[in-house]
């Protein structure tokens, strides 16, 4: 996976980080077989009680997807905010008020998009306390998110990436 989607560069983050390297999950999102491995080695880091797998929009969405597909468990797709238009849903899919939503991610740094819908979920009922990620770029150690008691559980970490990149 590190082969396949990570960039060298200057390249400007979510939160605002400048790196000089970048995670385009895209490149394994768009690759079937790389995902299907990703999403495989996802299914077994979910809760046993996840009752909805919330694929954050945009790069969370096809893991999610894909998730649904190979467990039989519902998608739930979340906005960055609700449409302003139509249904002006912030997550579209089944209900969710009451329910255990484990949310679904690609690439977290600081958590900023994690945050903001794990807030936005709780406050339309949802229980979430978990996020689900394929590669989780915070620093070694340090949950980015446990100012808002959230367990983050990756498939990897850059820590580890970076570990076999100087192997290899």
């Amino acid at each position: 996976m590190d082969a396949t989607c990570r960039l060298s560069g200057e390249f400007t983050l979510r939160s605002g980080q400048v790196s000089n390297e970048y995670f385009d999950k895209y490149l394994f999102e768009a690759d079937p077989l790389l995902l299907a491995r990703v999403v495989r080695e996802m299914a077994q880091l979910l809760p046993a009680d996840t009752e909805l797998l919330g694929g954050l929009e945009m790069g969370g969405i096809p893991i999610a997807t894909a998730l649904s597909g190979m467990l039989g468990t519902p998608a739930l797709f979340v906005r960055k905010e609700a449409k302003k238009y139509g249904t002006c849903k912030l997550a579209e899919g089944p209900p969710y008020d009451g329910r255990r939503v484990t949310l679904i991610e690609d690439v977290i740094t600081t958590g900023g998009a994690v945050r903001d819908a794990t807030n936005a979920l709780r406050e339309s009922g949802a229980i979430v306390d978990t996020v689900v990620c394929a590669i989780d770029r915070s620093p070694e150690g340090v949950n980015p998110l446990a100012d808002v008691g959230l367990e983050v559980r990756a498939v990897l970490t850059k820590a580890e990436l970076d570990a076999v990149r100087s192997q290899g």
